[in-house]
């Protein structure tokens, strides 16, 4: 029996191989192909975004595309902001994507949609389709709405209207007849008050509603919801007018798990009459708002919480005791900037399901004495003191936190040379922030014994040492590295990382950039970086654009002004197509810039400023930089 289970196992494995296979090596299929590239006609007729989708190509390996890998079939496009602004506002024909039967998710935010034209909306698209999102368009009344849902689109289970001018909202009582089946309702920033809710009613299948940053006041009309919303698990009001008023409004969302309430003007003295009627609450958001201790008491009745936020607050450190001994689930606790002092540790110590705390930026009245009251905790895999005052014996001690994976103290006043024990036997650390501090001296080697760091940012200190000799070598799975504003010397070969394939996120501002033998040159990376700097170096140094960069073809910033000199690269910019960011200022370069040869559609920033450059910007200049800011001299 189990040799034929292994068979049927191995024949499956098999299928799905051959499926792949067959995908990669025959494409897409033909009228998908064509349906396409009408589609790049209609909304980018320069190319400048959709450059890759080129007729007799696979378009499965098309960006902005996602295919099934058996049957080949576009499943979901992700045109967002792809659309060439000069064309204007955008009356939709959605018979354009008739051609993808099994579209399940199609993104259009951000392409200047008004509308759709009259009978042609997007009923006429997949049976499958079962996300659509129409966020940041220029839809502004319920007709504009209505005009894209002409009929029955029953198998649509989440839509995004996010960040439209949308006010009214009684379009939706027509909109909840066509809709039967959606779950997730997005319908953050527009500009709606409390006469939206009664017109919501009718979404009975709502399991996700957001109504966040729009101009929501009074909070009454939430009890005719959630006499209708009896499925509603997740409610989101974040960033309106809402006082303390609302809170009786909320007790008929029994079904409710995760509230976020954060940025509007609550006192928290209207909670007490949730704990009973909101008993399946798991994730509350009361960030950003006027709450002092006085809601601590309240919130140790909701003793489903899992996440609990209470950043932006004016909470101090007496009373935690009584969350500690109620919320024994709590795995998540945010308390960012409020004013506790150091005695807070003594009163967390009993939330032993604690996995992620967040301390940083309070008003300490003294320092953190580190004990082994709190330091015990085998479930703690998050820790952020930014901006708190920490002695140096805290990283000695915090090895005793064996399950840490993201550890942030930065700018906590840490003095001296980084010790050689706690904070380097953390195992399973892949972030580790000491940035902005005062510590000096070489790297220890024991920083080696984190090999499965991925974020190490220990910039602006003192540190001294060429990286080429430093343990950093070793760690392989970095992704993202910042060393700026330290002591070091850095091989501007970028040598020492050569075999780090990882990473993506290079700083080295302010630094002392070193020349290595003219073997080193030719060096080809196994990374792609997004981001490198190199800018900045504290002395006097010319060298020529390094030859590491000839093989980047991802970046999307690069800093490299205050430093070089020689002849302008022309296979800089043909190489790097992808740039958002270009800083080249205040350098020594000579030649041709030769703006015009390649397009740039997400180029944001421009600086040729003070060089010995020629040629002449083009006049055409915001075809080929479509949001560009430039600096040039004169």
């Amino acid at each position: 029996m189990m040799m034929k289970r292994i068979g049927a196992w191995m024949l499956l494995a098999l299928l799905t191989l051959v499926g792949e296979w067959y995908g990669r090596c025959y494409g897409c299929l033909e009228e998908e192909r064509i349906g396409l590239l009408e589609i790049q006609s209609l909304i980018d007729p320069y190319r400048i975004s959709l450059r890759d989708w080129v007729d007799g190509s696979n378009c499965c390996e098309w960006g902005w595309i996602e295919c099934d890998n058996t049957t080949r079939r576009v499943i979901q496009l992700s045109l967002f902001h792809i659309r060439d602004k000069s064309l204007g506002d955008w009356v939709l024909n959605a018979s354009l994507f008739q051609p993808f039967k099994e579209l399940r998710s199609l993104y259009l935010e951000g392409n200047g949609l008004v509308g759709c034209l009259e009978n042609e909306g997007f009923e006429v698209l997949s049976s499958k389709l079962r996300e659509l999102d129409l966020s940041f368009n220029r839809f502004n009344n319920d007709k504009s709405i209505l005009s894209c849902f002409n009929g029955n689109l029953s198998t649509l289970k989440s839509l995004d209207l996010s960040y439209n001018h949308l006010t009214a909202g009684s379009g939706f009582k027509v909109l909840s007849s066509r809709l039967k089946k959606l779950e997730n309702l997005h319908l953050s920033g527009n500009q709606y008050n409390d006469t939206v809710f009664p017109s919501l009613t009718g979404f009975s299948s709502l399991k996700s509603l957001d109504l966040s940053y729009n101009e929501l006041i009074a909070g009454s009309g939430l009890k005719v919801l959630s006499s209708r919303l009896k499925k509603l698990e997740n409610l989101h009001l974040r960033g309106n007018q809402y006082n303390d008023s609302i809170f009786p409004s909320l007790t008929g969302f029994s079904s409710l798990k995760s509230l976020d309430l954060s940025r509007n003007k609550l006192t928290g003295s209207g909670l007490q009459l949730q704990p009973m009627r909101l008993g399946k609450l798991e994730n509350l958001d009361l960030s950003f708002n006027q709450l002092n201790n006085s809601i601590l008491s309240i919130l140790s009745g909701f003793s489903s919480l899992k996440s609990l936020d209470l950043s932006y607050n004016k909470l101090t450190g007496s009373g935690f005791e009584i969350i500690s001994s109620h919320l024994g689930k709590l795995e998540n606790l945010d308390l960012s900037y409020n004013t506790f002092n150091n005695s807070i540790f003594s009163h967390l110590r009993g939330l032993s399901s604690l996995r992620s705390l967040k301390l940083s930026y309070n008003e300490w009245t003294g320092s953190i004495t580190v004990n082994g009251t709190f330091f015990n905790s085998s479930t703690l895999e998050e820790l952020h003191l930014d901006n708190t005052s920490l002695p140096i014996n805290f990283l000695r001690n915090i090895g005793a936190l064996s399950a840490l994976k993201i550890l942030s103290v930065a700018e906590c006043d840490l003095h001296g040379t980084l010790p050689a024990q706690g904070w380097c036997e953390l195992k399973n650390l892949k972030q580790l922030d000491l940035a902005r501090n005062n510590l000096g001296g070489s790297l220890p080697n024991c920083l080696g014994n984190l090999s499965s760091l991925q974020l190490l940012d220990i910039s602006e200190n003192h540190f001294i040492g060429n990286i080429a000799s430093s343990p950093l070598t070793n760690i392989l799975s970095l992704e993202f590295l910042s060393l700026s504003n330290n002591l070091f010397e850095v091989p501007i070969s970028m040598k020492p990382f050569m075999n780090h394939s990882s990473l993506k996120f290079f700083s080295n501002e302010n630094n002392r950039l070193v020349t290595e033998p003219a073997a080193f040159d030719h060096l080809i990376p196994k990374f792609q970086l997004v981001f490198l700097s190199l800018s900045k170096t504290t002395e006097a140094f010319h060298v020529e654009i390094p030859d590491f960069l000839y093989y980047q073809y991802n970046l999307r910033v690069l800093d490299l002004s205050h430093n070089i000199t020689g002849m302008f690269p022309s296979w800089l910019l043909k190489n790097n197509t992808r740039l958002e960011q270009l800083y080249l200022s205040d350098n020594s370069f000579v030649g041709t810039l030769q703006l015009q040869d390649h397009p740039y559609p997400n180029m944001a920033n421009l600086d040729i400023s003070n060089n010995n450059m020629n040629g002449q910007i083009p006049k055409d200049i915001c075809l080929i930089f479509p949001n560009l800011r430039i600096f040039k001299d004169g």
